[in-house]
């Protein structure tokens, strides 16, 4: 089965870099047993309870913390970019930031509850520059050269 990687990170930095050159809500294909996806998804998971203590307390110079979740319908499955998170006695709740393009059961801006299991990845800005963003790093490797040399040069990417 493949899965929807969508790139909304882009649109939630654009603000902060005053880009507007490219479709914001662009969206990558990626099939969910791809190695370095998975290694991606690992590394993520592996390091977010880090993520989760800095995003608690952000120290100066960080913003927009956000996490990555897979939600599953009758459609299929997509991962969404959660902004403005918190954390509940069970689970996590937060804003969808990306349109949907394949999963019906989320809107833009709803407010989801998720679980600890479908959080795929995460990131915040830390002096302008990406940190986290596992899984876009690995797509870069997929894309075409000039798609992922725009997104390192205007989004802060450093992978």
């Amino acid at each position: 089965m493949r899965i929807q990687l969508v790139s909304a990170l882009c649109a939630l930095s654009l603000t902060a870099l005053g880009v507007q050159a490219r479709d914001t809500n662009e969206v990558v294909t990626a099939d969910r047993q791809d190695a370095a996806i998975a290694a991606a998804v690992r590394e993520a998971q592996r390091t977010l309870d880090d993520f989760l203590q800095l995003a608690a307390a952000p120290p100066a110079g960080t913003q927009g913390f956000r996490v990555q979740v897979m939600v599953e319908d009758e459609h299929g499955i997509e991962t969404f970019w959660i902004t403005h998170f918190r954390v509940l006695d069970q689970g996590f709740v937060g804003e969808v930031a990306n349109e949907p393009r394949v999963v019906k059961s989320v809107t833009w801006g709803q407010q989801l509850r998720f679980s600890r299991e479908q959080i795929t990845d995460w990131g915040y800005l830390r002096n302008g520059r990406q940190v986290g963003s596992f899984t876009v790093c690995a797509l870069f490797k997929q894309m075409p050269a000039e798609q992922a040399a725009y997104y390192r040069e205007e989004h802060g990417f450093d992978c």
